[in-house]
Parts: structure tokens; C-alpha cells; sequence
């Protein structure tokens, strides 16, 4: 069992895989976490969401498949949205397939804190999952590379960005993708001070005051990929 000294968050698994399903569990309980349920299908996790609410044991995040019985279209995408509206304070990670371009913007839209988006793959690398759920559940952002790239693509035409530089375009796709600044500096080949200059100016031509300090990054990476 490899236990890492982490803050233990609690998880619910949504995934129609069995095997998948009981190997998440295993990952993230050897790493020190609680998965409190696991269910295989967007009803059973509405439900079992509620019901750990009326108990008081509302989880930290809930880590759902995009396409899940009955119709493996969007029943969990659908799902976590719905639990979005209801429980504000929880985290949703996604899991898909594929990059799809109009589930990832209806997860994000209206979303606050929270949120993420992977590829399947992405849970080949454990630590990066790992990483991912616990950032989540913590109110961050987590989205994988590739959806980031799609939406980018998108969100270059939008007025809201035009006040951006290329390299703050560039620092904020990798804010998108949960990476502290430090991570942003060693990718980009810049220190840290400059980084921290870029998203300073992020900050300011967004609008995002310091009042909203404990979730700007957050902000940022939504107006961003909502835009």
C-alpha cells in the first residue's frame, strides 16, 4: 500500500466499468483518500450524491465517466452538471473518452471553483490523477492538455482575450491545465518572478480584483475557456 502525506479528500466513483471502477478505487485509497461509493450509472450518482448530503457526509469530489448506462451518450456529464447546480461545493472531475468539445463547455459553464476534465489516459499516469482529484476537490482546476487545445482554438476569435498577449495566452492555457507557476516557469524556460508578472496582468485585463483572491486563478481559466 503506498500512502503519501496528503490532505484526505472523500470520493465518489462514477464509472459503468466495474473493473475500472474498483481500479480507481484502489489508486486513490492507496494514496490515503476515502472513496465513500462507487456507482455505475448518472441516476445512482445523483442519488447517492443526495443522500450523503441529507446525512451531512457531502463528498469533496465526485469523479464521473462522460457516457454511462442506459444510453452511453451523456448521462454522466449530465449527471455532474446536475450536481453542480444542487452542491456548490462540490467538486466534479470528468472522465472521457474522447475530447468532447460541448460537454467540456457545459461542465464549465456557470462553474466557479472546482472542475476538471481528463482523458481517460490521463489515469495511466497515477500521480497526475491523483493530483488532479485531490486539486479538485480542493476548489482548483484540472483539465487535460488536449481539451485545453480545442477550447483554446475557440476562445482565440472572443474580444475578451483580445487584451492578452500571446505569452499570457500561453501561461494562461497552462494555468487551464491546473499547473502551479512554478510548473509554468520550468515548461516556459522563464523564472518565476515572470511568470508571476504574466499572471498579474492576467488578472488585471480580466477584471479580476483582488476581492476574488481566493479563486481568481480559477476565474481566469473559466472566463477564459468559457469565452
Amino acid at each position: 500500500m503506498i500512502v503519501e502525506d496528503v490532505k484526505k479528500v472523500q470520493v465518489v466513483i462514477a464509472e459503468d466499468s466495474v473493473l475500472l471502477r474498483e481500479g480507481l478505487t484502489r489508486l486513490l485509497t492507496d494514496r490515503g483518500h476515502e472513496v465513500v461509493a462507487g456507482v455505475g450509472d448518472g441516476d445512482a450518482l445523483v442519488k447517492t450524491v443526495a443522500e450523503l448530503a441529507g446525512d451531512g457526509r457531502l463528498p469533496d469530489v465526485v469523479v464521473a465517466d462522460v457516457r454511462m448506462p442506459p444510453t452511453h451518450t451523456d448521462e454522466g456529464v449530465r449527471a455532474a452538471i446536475a450536481l453542480r447546480e444542487a452542491h456548490a461545493d462540490l467538486g466534479v472531475l470528468v472522465l472521457s473518452q474522447y475530447v468532447e468539445e460541448q460537454y467540456a463547455t457545459e461542465l464549465l459553464a456557470g462553474s466557479s471553483k472546482g472542475v476538471g476534465y481528463l482523458l481517460k489516459d490521463r489515469v495511466a499516469d497515477v500521480r497526475e490523477f491523483v493530483d488532479a482529484v485531490v486539486r479538485v476537490a480542493g476548489g482548483g482546476t484540472a483539465l487535460d492538455p488536449e481539451v485545453v487545445a480545442q477550447l483554446l482554438g475557440r476562445s482565440r476569435k472572443q474580444d475578451v482575450l483580445a487584451c492578452l498577449t500571446p505569452r499570457e495566452r500561453e501561461v494562461l492555457g497552462l494555468m487551464a491545465e491546473g499547473r502551479t507557476n512554478s510548473a509554468i516557469a520550468g515548461q516556459l524556460v522563464v523564472s518565476h518572478g515572470a511568470v508571476e508578472k504574466h499572471v498579474s496582468n492576467i488578472f488585471l485585463k480580466l477584471g479580476l480584483s483582488q476581492s476574488d483572491a481566493d479563486h481568481r486563478r480559477v476565474l481566469a481559466v473559466l472566463t477564459y475557456l468559457n469565452s
